[in-house]
């Protein structure tokens, strides 16, 4: 940046350096001066201008590279941030919204810097330039320009006031914008399947209304700003330029013809520096507004902390749940957990079932670090999980969700993610015991065959097993569950189930489902309402027990 700052001086210099040349060679012009006089000063012109190519490359070059290199940071830096902020915290904001600032909030922060940054320093440079050397030449009108700093700084500072609070209404309402689109294209099944288009449309069109009408109170303020400022401005050239032909002719101080359009020529490359100035302050109000909407994921203060903590290597994988509690503040204290006690050895395959809100996933959550109890405790090989480096804890432990998620890129990338050392023999036998091999069989590509967007080519059953891959490529010690057959069909229920029987061999497994048919074979169990553990046992004891299980199992059965 000080290079490209001292190459845009030199690049500017023209600028504030020409209208001496150009009085001067009036004044030679009015006394009939020698020629040669004319061509040294043209010379000096040309010499300057020439400068100027090579040193606006030199300007693009710096500061283009200071202004990429600062959003890939920036973007860059948000990702990470986003990575770790706690699930609090994401299910609390929308993906659009967060979406908007990393890129939307980025742009307009390099739009403020590639716009802002060449014209104050245009406006400075020319300011110094004209000051410096009408303080040489004329010192009775150094007034004059300094007056125009103050009046400058009062109109941009009541311009970007006035402003912020119109951008900031803006940028909510293309939040707005940006979370009601993504609900659309989640509903558009919905939406075309009861024939509510038009319903669909109205409500995107109130949205982009708000953004209208928010778009153009913003524009307004500007409008008028700018045209207010434009002719103060020229007001005030308009009576520089008066005034100096006025003292010239009445003699009241001794003023060249040559210095009086100097003069005029100053004042109005201040005007036009000052104008610009103001025509940038809004774009500088947008870029200070998505500063601030990008220091709302920076400063935010719900952040999965894992420095200075335990890395426990490979886990065995024993669990313990001890008098955990776990209240959400949006759900006004009422415990999704109350009072939890499990204790689960290596190797053990436990199933949490239960009417919806129960608490299942709410456990899977606790044990993965993704939400913290509120009271009690949660053990992972005895060792507190509130101790524990949970990225490298993770590391022994997969998940297989109930919505699939899917890289749109090939077989391979997706069972690999993440992975750089695995070879072509791991991934197959990864397909294999999940019973996926059938998705690459008679397929000329094999694992460089394309799933689509969000595995758009593959089945249902076909994206879970591939899920299912991935997770026992990474050999976990924990295996966690998470309604992993509930939206299948039955014929891909059985390979799915058949897969899950396997990888779960010799490690804990944690299983939330709603089909009991998925739990049946399990070693325990849990049976969960309103957050509290009311059963526990094999399939066959709870049914025995004609509680709330066997209730489940009786409706599924009817």
């Amino acid at each position: 940046m000080m290079g490209a700052i001292m190459a845009f001086v030199i690049k500017d210099s023209p600028a504030w350096v020409l209208p001496p040349v150009t009085a001067a060679i009036i004044d030679i012009v009015v006394i009939k001066g020698p020629l040669w006089h004319v061509f040294i000063w043209a010379g000096i012109a040309l010499a300057l201008l020439l400068l100027n190519y090579p040193f606006s490359m030199i300007v693009v070059k710096l500061t283009s590279n200071v202004n990429r290199s600062l959003a890939y940071t920036v973007r860059t830096g948000l990702a990470g941030r986003l990575q770790r902020l706690s699930f609090g915290y994401h299910n609390r904001q929308s993906a659009s919204v967060l979406q908007t600032k990393i890129i939307r909030d980025v742009e307009n922060l390099e739009l403020m810097l590639a716009q802002v940054f060449p014209t104050v320093l245009s406006a400075a440079g020319t300011l110094v330039g004209a000051i410096v050397i009408t303080a040489i030449s004329v010192p009775q009108f150094v007034p004059v320009f300094v007056m125009t700093i103050p009046l400058a700084s009062v109109l941009i500072t009541y311009i970007r006031r006035r402003a912020a609070e119109r951008n900031e209404a803006f940028r909510r309402e293309v939040e707005y914008l940006s979370a009601q689109v993504t609900e659309m294209t989640a509903l558009m099944q919905i939406t075309r399947g009861h024939g509510l288009e038009d319903v669909a449309t109205a409500r995107m069109a109130l949205h982009a209304d708000s953004v209208r009408r928010a778009g153009r109170d913003l524009d307004v303020v500007n409008g008028r700003f700018g045209a207010i400022s434009w002719i103060s401005y020229q007001v005030l050239g308009l009576l520089c330029l008066f005034g100096a032909a006025a003292a010239s002719i009445t003699g009241i101080i001794s003023i060249t013809p040559g210095q009086v359009v100097l003069l005029s020529t100053y004042f109005g490359l201040l005007t036009n520096a000052i104008v610009t100035l103001m025509n940038v302050a809004p774009i500088l109000t947008r870029g200070l507004d998505a500063l601030r909407s990008i220091a709302d994921v920076a400063e935010e203060l719900d952040v999965e902390d894992n420095d200075e903590k335990i890395d426990p290597g490979r886990v065995r994988g024993a669990l313990a749940l001890r008098n955990v509690v776990v209240r959400y503040p949006e759900d006004e204290g009422k415990a999704a957990l109350d009072g939890i006690n499990i204790e689960i050895e290596p190797g053990q395959t436990v199933a949490f079932v239960g009417p919806s809100g129960s608490g299942k996933s709410t456990i899977l959550n606790v044990v993965l670090g993704f939400v913290r109890p509120t009271l009690g405790s949660v053990f992972v090989d005895e060792t507190d999980l509130a101790l524990i480096d949970l990225r490298a804890l993770r590391r022994s432990i997969s998940i297989v969700p109930q919505d699939t998620a899917l890289l749109a890129g090939t077989v391979r990338e997706n069972v690999a993610y993440g992975m750089s050392d695995v070879d072509d023999e791991q991934i197959l036998a990864a397909l294999r015991d999940a019973n996926a091999l059938e998705i690459i069989d008679g397929v000329p590509e094999g694992l460089q065959m394309l799933v689509g967007e969000r595995g758009s080519r593959l089945s249902g059953g076909q994206r879970q097993r591939l899920a299912i891959a991935r997770a026992l490529i990474r050999d976990p010690s924990i295996l966690v569950l998470d309604e992993a057959t509930s939206a299948l069909d039955p014929a891909s229920e059985a390979l799915v189930t058949d897969a899950l029987d396997r990888a779960r061999h010799r490690r804990t497994t944690l299983v939330v489902a709603h089909r009991l048919s998925t739990v049946r074979r399990a070693d325990r169990i849990v049976v969960l309402n309103g957050g509290k553990i009311v059963e526990t046992g094999t399939h066959e004891q709870l049914l025995d027990q004609n509680g709330l299980y066997a209730q489940l199992a009786l409706l599924q059965r009817a």
